[in-house]
């Protein structure tokens, strides 16, 4: 199985908030591939330093992740095609880096593993889903 870890589930994780034991049992799991889309580390990092994080702690923080992660999924023209496809999609207005994430996991076929409000709204026929505050 494929996971794709939104910037809230890997801040869940990093900061041990609600559901991030969900997040804990995916890495541990040794049959589940987890992979982030490229813009969750500029995410990650500004989210990070908005916590009072220095720089270094950041690079350092967001190294030690990406041996976790099978694929960090680059953001290219069929990504931002599908990601206009779920936003259009969405009943609610998304974000446009939570639509390039989820986006990033429809490419994949990949279930988008979050704790953000935004992304329940992602039609599921498009993007399976995985919500960590339920």
């Amino acid at each position: 199985m494929i996971y794709l870890l939104d910037t809230s589930a890997l801040l869940s994780h990093h900061r041990q908030e609600p559901g991030w034991e969900i997040v804990q049992e995916l890495f541990e799991n040794p049959d589940a591939k987890i992979i982030i889309a490229s813009v969750t580390i500029a995410e990650f990092s500004r989210r990070m330093a908005e916590l009072g994080a220095k720089p270094g702690e950041i690079m350092a923080t967001v190294a030690e992740y990406r041996h976790m992660f099978a694929e960090v999924v680059a953001i290219d023209e069929d990504v931002a095609r599908l990601a206009f496809a779920i936003g259009f999609a969405t009943p609610k207005r998304l974000p446009l880096a939570d639509a390039l994430i989820a986006a990033a996991a429809g490419s994949r076929k990949a279930t988008l593993v979050h704790r953000d409000k935004h992304m329940s709204a992602v039609p599921v026929l498009m993007v399976e889903t995985l919500d960590l505050a339920k």
